[in-house]
């Protein structure tokens, strides 16, 4: 039975009523989803990051709303999610413009110039799932957004050996590439297949030749990447 798991968890556990973990599956090899740490906890106040947002801001997978609850205090912020389950949360936690929509969907969701700068951690853009896919995102990120917004956005950096040790991660021959490939499963509930591309920020700088956007800063973990993109 193909559900929302993710969803479904993360509801039960914001009410307190989840007595089982959600599971991230690849084959045999499984891992418990931190949802807690991850969805639950304080936004991150990264000063660098944070410095390049202004509103009117688009949150893209929100989660449970730890960023958009932070953001909203400052300027307008519309966070949206996939999962209506998710939705719910976000309203009841006080996130004042929760979305039903999906980011790979923006344009025909959003007016032209509509955002002053948009927010996807979380490794999220992976799910465009090709470079194709990226820099469709890109085209359609750049028609919502004005002529001088900017954008953070992160992903696994597959050139790091460290990175092959990530769950679900899969090697791919092309230089500055990778797969990662899991589903979720809780309480009986099976979500569909989930397939992130991993790719370098190279890679990201060559996905945005021939549109309006420009890598202009990169900072960088033991696995991971965060970049700004802002319009030239």
């Amino acid at each position: 039975m193909t559900t929302d798991p993710f969803g479904r968890a993360i509801r039960d556990h914001y009410l307190g009523n989840r007595d089982e973990p959600l599971i991230d599956r690849d084959g045999d090899e499984t891992r418990e989803h931190s949802i807690e740490q991850w969805y639950f906890g304080e936004h991150d106040e990264d000063a660098w990051r944070d410095s390049w947002m202004e509103g009117p801001l688009l949150d893209m997978g929100a989660g449970a709303g730890r960023d958009a609850l932070y953001y909203q205090e400052q300027f307008e912020t519309v966070a949206i999610e996939v999962s209506e389950q998710l939705i719910e949360i976000l309203r009841d936690r006080g996130v004042r413009d929760a979305r039903l929509a999906n980011m790979f969907e923006l344009r025909g969701q959003f007016n032209r110039d509509r955002f002053r700068s948009a927010h996807a951690v979380g490794t999220q853009v992976g799910l465009a799932g090709s470079m194709a896919g990226v820099r469709q995102f890109l085209a359609d990120l750049a028609f919502v957004t004005t002529p001088d917004a900017a954008v953070v956005l992160d992903n696994y950096a597959p050139e790091k050996d460290a990175t092959k040790d990530v769950f679900a991660f899969r090697e791919d021959p092309a230089p500055g590439l990778a797969y990662r490939v899991y589903h979720e499963a809780y309480k009986g509930g099976v979500g569909k297949t989930l397939l992130f591309r991993l790719f370098s920020v190279d890679r990201l700088r060559e996905a945005t030749i021939g549109s309006p956007w420009e890598v202009t800063a990169v900072t960088y973990g033991d696995v991971q990447w965060r970049a700004i993109l802002e319009k030239v």
